[in-house]
Formats: C-alpha cells, sequence, structure tokens
C-alpha cells in the first residue's frame, strides 16, 4: 500500500513538473516570436527607397532645419523695421543728511515710483532697414535651394546604393551557379573515374576547381552585406536591415543630346540658382554697408506716471510724456564705411566668377554624364547576345565533354567566358541605370516631379 502511495506521489510529481516546464516555454515563446518578428529585413523598391529618404535622411533634416533658421534670421530682420515699444517701471528711496548743508528745511530724503511706455520708430536709415528685409527675404529661397540640393544629391546616393545591392546579388548567384557548375564537373569526373576512363589527374583538378571557386562566392555574399549597410545608412532608418527589391533589367532608349542637356541644366541646376541668389543677396550687402555714414532719422517717445515724496508735504504725482524726432549723421567713422563697402564689393564679385565657374563645370558635368549614359547602353547591347551565344557554347562544350569528344579545359573555358560574359552584362546595366540618374542629376531635374 505505502509502494502504491509513494508511486502515485511521485507521478503527480512528475506531471507537475512537466506541466511547469510547458507553461514556462509557451508563455517565453510569443516574446521570442516577437524579437524574431522585430529583426526582420524590409524589403525596398525604389520608390519606397525615395519616399524614406525624403523623410530620415539626415543631410535633408539638417537642410530643413538650415531652412528653419533662415526663417528666423528673416523674422529678426524685419523687426528692425517695426516699432520697438518698451514698458519701464521704477521704485527707489535715498537719504543723504548731507543735503541739511543747503539749508534745515532742505529734503534729505526721496522716495521715487514711475512707470511708463517707450516707442522707437526709425523713420529714414538710407535704405538699411529695406535692404535687410530684401536680403533676409532672398535668404528665404537659398533655404529651400539647399534643402532641394541635399535631397538631389541623397537620391542619387541612394538610388546608386540600390542598384549596387542589385549588382552584389546579380554577381553572387554568377559565382554560385559557377560553383554549382564547378560540382558538376567534379562529380562526372569522379563518375568517369571509377568507370576507368579518367585519371585521378582529372578527379583532382575538378576539386581544385571547386575550392577555386568558392571565394568568388563568399566575396559577393560579403559585398551583398557591404552594400546593404551603405543603402541603410544613406535611408537614416537606423538598425533596421534593408534589402532592395528589384532588378537590372532595363531597355535602352534614345542617347540624351549634349546641348539639350545642357541647357536644361542651365536652367534647373540648383547650385546656379542658389548662386544668383546670393549675388542678390550681395547687392542688398553693398546697400546696407554703403549706409553706414549716411544720416537717419528715428522717432521716439515715451507715455507714463511718475509720484515722487520728499517728506512731509512735499509729494506729487501725475502723468508724463515726450515725444521727438532724432537725426544720427556720423561726420567721421574712421573710413570704416568706407572699407565695408569695398569688402562687399568684393564678396560679390567672388560670386559673380563663382557663377561663370559653375556653369563651366556644368557643362563639363553634363558632357560626361552623356557619354557615361551612351557608353554603359552600348556595352548593354553588345553583352546582350553574348551571354546566349557564352551558354550555348557552354551546352555544347559539357555535352561533348560527357561523350568524349571535348577536353575538361574546353569546359572550363567555355564556363568562364559565360561567367565573365554574365558579369559584364550586370556591371554594364548597373552603369546604365546608375548614369541615367547621374544625368537627371546633373541636368537639376532628378526627384522634381515628386
Amino acid at each position: 500500500m505505502e509502494r502504491t502511495v509513494g508511486l502515485i506521489h511521485r507521478r503527480k510529481s512528475l506531471i507537475l513538473r512537466i506541466v511547469f516546464t510547458l507553461f514556462l516555454f509557451f508563455s517565453f515563446f510569443p516574446f521570442t516570436a516577437t524579437l524574431g518578428e522585430g529583426k526582420g529585413v524590409q524589403l525596398l523598391t525604389l520608390d519606397e527607397a525615395l519616399r524614406i529618404t525624403a523623410e530620415k535622411n539626415k543631410d535633408i533634416q539638417k537642410a530643413r532645419e538650415y531652412r528653419s533658421w533662415v526663417e528666423a534670421r528673416y523674422v529678426e530682420e524685419r523687426a528692425v523695421a517695426l516699432p520697438q515699444v518698451v514698458i519701464t517701471a521704477r521704485g527707489s528711496g535715498s537719504r543723504d543728511e548731507s543735503q541739511k548743508a543747503f539749508g534745515s528745511n532742505f529734503p534729505t530724503q526721496q522716495n521715487i515710483l514711475s512707470g511708463g511706455v517707450g516707442v522707437s520708430q526709425p523713420i529714414f536709415t538710407w535704405g538699411q532697414i529695406g535692404a535687410s528685409i530684401r536680403a533676409a527675404r532672398v535668404g528665404l529661397t537659398t533655404a529651400e535651394d539647399q534643402l532641394r540640393i541635399y535631397r538631389q544629391a541623397a537620391y542619387r546616393d541612394v538610388s546608386a546604393s540600390f542598384y549596387d545591392i542589385l549588382l552584389a546579388k546579380t554577381l553572387n548567384n554568377i559565382t554560385i551557379e559557377n560553383l554549382e557548375q564547378k560540382n558538376r564537373h567534379y562529380d562526372e569526373a569522379q563518375k568517369k573515374y571509377s568507370a576507368g576512363v579518367a585519371t585521378d589527374y582529372d578527379v583532382l583538378a575538378g576539386k581544385v576547381d571547386v575550392e577555386n571557386a568558392r571565394p568568388a562566392v563568399i566575396r559577393t555574399e560579403n559585398l551583398i552585406r557591404i552594400t546593404q549597410e551603405r543603402f541603410r545608412f544613406l535611408l537614416g532608418i537606423g538598425e533596421q536591415e534593408v534589402d532592395a527589391d528589384g532588378n537590372l533589367e532595363t531597355v535602352i532608349t534614345e542617347y540624351p543630346k549634349f546641348e539639350e542637356a545642357v541647357e536644361t541644366a542651365w536652367k534647373k541646376r540648383l547650385e546656379l540658382s542658389d548662386l544668383r541668389h546670393r549675388i542678390e543677396i550681395g547687392k542688398e550687402l553693398v546697400k546696407i554697408a554703403n549706409a553706414g555714414d549716411k544720416p537717419r532719422l528715428d522717432f521716439k517717445g515715451g507715455l507714463g506716471w511718475s509720484s515722487l515724496d520728499m517728506g512731509g508735504d512735499s509729494q506729487a504725482d501725475g502723468s508724463n510724456w515726450s515725444a521727438g524726432l532724432f537725426v544720427t549723421f556720423p561726420i567721421f567713422d574712421g573710413l570704416r564705411t568706407r572699407g565695408k563697402v569695398g569688402a562687399a564689393k568684393s564678396d560679390l564679385a567672388t560670386l559673380r566668377i563663382e557663377e561663370a565657374k559653375i556653369r563651366d563645370s556644368i557643362s563639363l558635368q553634363v558632357r560626361d554624364a552623356c557619354n557615361a549614359v551612351s557608353e554603359a547602353g552600348e556595352i548593354v547591347k553588345a553583352l546582350s547576345g553574348t551571354v546566349t551565344r557564352a551558354e550555348r557554347l557552354l551546352f555544347m562544350g559539357e555535352k561533348g565533354y560527357e561523350y568524349g569528344v571535348k577536353t575538361r579545359l574546353d569546359v572550363d573555358d567555355a564556363q568562364t567566358n559565360l561567367v565573365q560574359a554574365r558579369g559584364n552584362l550586370a556591371q554594364a546595366k548597373r552603369d546604365y541605370l546608375v548614369a541615367l540618374v547621374n544625368l537627371e542629376w546633373v541636368m537639376g531635374t532628378l526627384g522634381e516631379k515628386r
């Protein structure tokens, strides 16, 4: 009886331990599953990547903050033209026994209370205020130019990084197929060796080919990780892992004409627009500096109330006001204004020289971009048929090797030609797509329709 009771207790204890273990497992499982879901790779198309870039790219965020800073500066400069209103209040008391020297009835104590509102308004400043406001207003457009410059540069870099991922994945597939091909050749050599129609040299050579094909697979796998990390960095999305969803297939269109492209670039390139706006600001700065030794007229006025208590019956209070026009004319400032005007004119001349330099640089960039598009396009056209022929050549070589009419060297040559043709074609397609993106950036039209 006691043995039976003990057995029952042991079984109950075992069942309780199993139930408790299962409870812990299923309680922890949803948590671990959630962790796994949070670390998944996010697949992005190019349009989705560009949309995220516009929201989260760090350079674009900096440009937005710069625009906010310029808007604040505009408010600050505009405030100079508006009335300045100041409220003042005062309460003080003093006592000076030495005042008795003027007579025993002379008060030695004073208590003063006062308050009022003061107003000042520039009337005429020889164009300083107007020029400052106009310069600040133009500064708003330069801030918008800077934001668009950074946005276009980010779109260009993200697009190139997107195509780099697709290229890395394509090259990885090519190297994997090459490795599988080498494995098949190695297996075939082993079969022939077992059948007595191949030597141990053929088997050893096949093994070496397999081992030599592995490093390319490792390198391309690492290249995928590197390009994905750069893609994530440019997107500015933190630790979320991302990957490109797409392919390198494209249609070769008519190549751009240099004359049309450069005219578009001169009209829409944001660096030129920014320089033109900065030249406008430079003109206003010359006016501001030139007004430094000119007369100005200001209005100042005030309205208030004050109380004066000197002890005894000597106490009075009441309102007070004042108003007046004030002229300031710096007759001689040590030639400071002349120096400021000279510096402002020199800065303006520098900006104009920079504009001419930028135009020449843009012309060169457009010519290079057009040449890059046509070069990549011609390579894609040249290699499109080569891959098909190389695949056919490899198929014929493998069949010939299988039936003993082709050597292993023939098959290796065909395989090498196919790998090289596929890799060159993938690289050319990537270069063509990136060249189109770069051409849009050079012309100043990248992302402007978004």
